[in-house]
């Protein structure tokens, strides 16, 4: 059995300096099958970051890509988020 992976950015609704409270959100809302990957920032313009995040979900469980980013887009601070990458490994 495969895997995917997808990163993920998430554009706060404002200019945070400290994503802490934004990734435990993130975290609280994984599936128990899934994986979280890790973090990263990216800079975009006057100050504003976005946060990058990448999840590993099991290939065999359909829809559970989109169960997570509708919990990703209800999370209180968050503007948009945005599948940037998906790939299939067989780890």
């Amino acid at each position: 059995m495969g895997h995917v992976i997808v990163t993920y950015k998430v554009f706060p609704k404002e200019v945070v300096d400290n994503f802490d409270e934004l990734k435990k959100e993130i975290k609280s809302c994984m599936p128990d099958s899934s994986s979280l990957e890790g973090y990263g920032e990216e800079p975009i313009a006057f100050g504003l970051k976005i946060l990058l995040v990448q999840v590993t979900f099991p290939e065999d469980e359909t829809g559970i890509v989109d169960v997570f980013e509708k919990q990703l887009e209800k999370i209180q601070g968050v503007s948009q988020v945005q599948t940037l990458m998906v790939r299939r490994t067989s780890r």
